[in-house]
């Protein structure tokens, strides 16, 4: 065996490739100096190399002192040893927040975060006050809410009421109020409001925009299956107008919602029955008596107990919250750094409820939070799974539906986590309908809300096909196929005969499945389940009546009750997340803001950008969700109705 031997060459006899020597065309061997035109581009490679090398360290150093500050900021400021809890909720209230890329939130002048609010870290935020000593009040400031419904506001409400129980006051300020800001601050003690707003309480209602005409004119067909005869998700794309079905039950929930709205409204404020109607349906001949002055109007109908000026109210919250050491503002802290410092202390409980969240569209697959995908659930459920800890199981449910495969796949998931033999109910939020009913079936007891919005055991399917669009642009589509559904389901082709039939007994077979299950889980006939299924959509309160679900009350309700079935006198109650990648969490770190500061906001920011987009969305809404779909066989349990107001 041979050994080949390899001598470097050295330094003063360097080598070409081919292995002899060579001599470089130095200074010292040719004795001459670089030129000019050399020097220069030499020294200007250097330089550049030292720019980038010093640019790269000090992006590094710049790194590593954000991180080190971000670490040690963490740690939440003190508290006063008294002071008002200030509770200023921004955006949409949600169950859950929509994912945000920390890197977009890290780029933006903007906090996306402001967009929505926790229902959960609020009536957390209240409880923890209700019995904390240094909490002295609540200032409500409600002026940035955009919505959420009903549901949660009454989430909300009830740790309010716990925390006047508690013998501590709320008061309620704000430029204006609106529908849903106006319900909020009616849990208040006091409410104040501008000499030049208004408590704008217009009623619900449930208008949407159809496109059939627009549609007939691009070319565009829209072939539509469903089993349901209140199933109307579709209609927007095949009419032009309200079907009289779509009309009987839309009005039957949403009367008895706004029925709800104005009875508490009137229970809480001490008004005589009926007052909140008066109010609205003879706005007109009120305001004329007040020439015009809507502050004083409402002021007159006990809406509000105070009328004043911003500079008033502010001295009025200074002078029953003190004054804050950071400037001429009330004494308040806010819930971000009232929960900072409550949760300081990691829990030592052995014992834990969890609670995962479904909320958004369900999706088939892997989708960020604000969309429920059948694998982001498998996996949270799993981790549930696995944790020796918990003993009991909640699923807070808040979705409108989606994908029929994919609501199977999470139910099914749900029932396999029975053999770890633990409690597991189902809470329903704003809306819990359609996809998001075939997934609550798997819970061993459902509880909503009697505002939620439930049912609409339906299903539908879908094909848009653009043969005529081409058509007007001179495109045509010809060829041949081995069979006669070969070849048939393509956006430039009609759709045959035949193969409507195969999508239409593929909807029927899902909808027979879906009674089926609902039946069993509810212990009832199938014929029973199919008279009050066919898509039509009902409240918790009528849901309850029709047995649909078990229980009414919060998730607090929930929780308490699942404690009692799982015999646990001490738990501590966990919201289960997806984890963060390393990436994710360095990132998040950097973009969390110091637990808040002490000094409040302003409560006067009533009006932003977000209303905008609030008042555009419902238009845009059934144009967007058809991104969203992707069911591999086409067929959803979806509810276009279930908006909550």
């Amino acid at each position: 065996m041979s050994v080949n031997h390899y001598e470097p060459p050295t330094a003063s006899s360097p080598t070409t490739s081919s292995g002899t020597p060579h001599m470089r065309p130095n200074v010292q061997a040719s004795g001459k100096k670089p030129g000019a035109f050399r020097r220069f581009f030499s020294g200007m490679g250097a330089g550049i190399t030292w720019l980038r090398n010093t640019l790269l360290n000090t992006l590094f150093i710049i790194v590593l002192i954000i991180f080190i500050v971000a670490i040690s900021s963490s740690a939440p400021p003190p508290l006063p040893d008294s002071f008002a809890l200030r509770v200023a909720p921004t955006g949409l209230l949600v169950d859950q927040r929509s994912y945000i890329d920390p890197a977009s939130i890290l780029l933006s002048d903007d906090d996306p975060e402001e967009a929505e609010t926790r229902v959960s870290d609020l009536v957390e935020a209240i409880n923890k006050a209700s019995t904390d000593k240094r909490v002295t009040m609540i200032v409500l400031e409600p002026g940035r809410l955009l919505g959420g419904g009903i549901s949660k506001m009454n989430e909300i409400g009830q740790a309010l009421e716990n925390f006047k129980h508690a013998g501590k006051k709320i008061i309620a300020v704000s430029d204006h109020y609106s529908q849903d800001q106006y319900y909020l601050a009616s849990f208040a003690d006091e409410i104040y409001l501008h000499n030049m707003g208004m408590v704008e309480i217009t009623g619900y209602s449930r208008y949407m925009n159809y496109y059939k005409t627009a549609l007939d004119k691009l070319g565009v067909t829209i072939h539509a299956f469903r089993s349901g005869k209140y199933k109307d998700y579709l209609e927007p794309y095949l009419r032009d107008d309200m079907s009289a079905e779509s009309r009987e039950h839309n009005a039957q929930w949403i009367n008895e919602l706004w029925s709800g709205y104005a009875q508490k409204i009137e229970s809480l404020r001490r008004l005589p029955p009926g007052s909140i109607n008066d109010y609205v349906n003879n706005a007109d001949a009120h305001l004329a008596l007040t020439a015009g002055d809507s502050a004083k109007l409402a002021l007159e109908k006990a809406l509000v107990d105070k009328v004043a000026s911003r500079q008033e109210m502010e001295q009025a919250l200074i002078d029953t919250a003190g004054k804050s050491s950071e400037g001429n503002w009330y004494n308040g802290v806010g819930v971000k750094s009232y929960l900072a410092n409550i949760r300081k202390m990691p829990s030592l409980e052995p014992n834990k409820i969890a609670v995962v969240v479904a909320s958004g569209a369900i999706v088939d697959g892997h989708q960020p939070d604000g969309s429920i995908g059948s694998e982001s659930m498998l996996e949270l459920l799993r981790q549930v799974k696995d944790d020796k800890a918990v003993k009991a199981l909640v699923i807070r449910i808040d979705s409108g539906g989606g994908s029929a495969f994919a609501s199977e796949i999470i139910r099914s998931e749900i029932i396999a986590l029975r053999e770890k033999n633990i409690p597991i109910y189902i809470s329903m939020g704003a809306v819990a309908a359609s996809g998001g009913y075939w997934i609550a079936t798997a819970g061993d007891k459902i509880w909503a809300q009697p505002t939620t919005i439930t049912g609409s055991i339906g299903v539908f399917g879908a094909f848009p096909t653009l043969e005529k669009s081409l058509e007007k642009i001179g495109v045509y589509t010809d060829g041949v196929g081995t069979t006669e559904l070969a070849g048939t389901l393509r956006l430039d082709r009609p759709l045959t005969e035949k193969a409507s039939k195969v999508v239409q007994l593929g909807v029927d077979n899902i909808y027979q499945r879906f009674i089926t299950l609902v039946a069993d889980a509810r212990n009832q006939e199938v014929d029973a389940i199919d008279a009050i299924a066919q898509g039509h959509v009902w409240t918790g309160n009528k849901a309850k009546e029709i047995g649909l679900v078990d229980e009414l009350g919060t998730l607090n309700d929930v929780i308490t009750a699942i404690a009692q079935a799982a015999n646990l006198s001490s738990y501590s109650v966990e919201f289960v997340h997806r984890p963060l990648s390393p990436k994710e969490e360095f990132l998040r770190s950097l973009t969390e803001s110091q637990a808040g500061s002490l000094m409040p906001q302003s409560f006067l920011e009533s009006f932003s950008s977000l209303q905008l987009l609030n008042t555009l969305t419902p238009a845009l809404k059934p144009l967007s969700d058809l991104q969203k779909m992707n069911d591999p066989q086409g067929i959803y349990v979806q509810c276009l109705d279930c908006v909550a107001p």
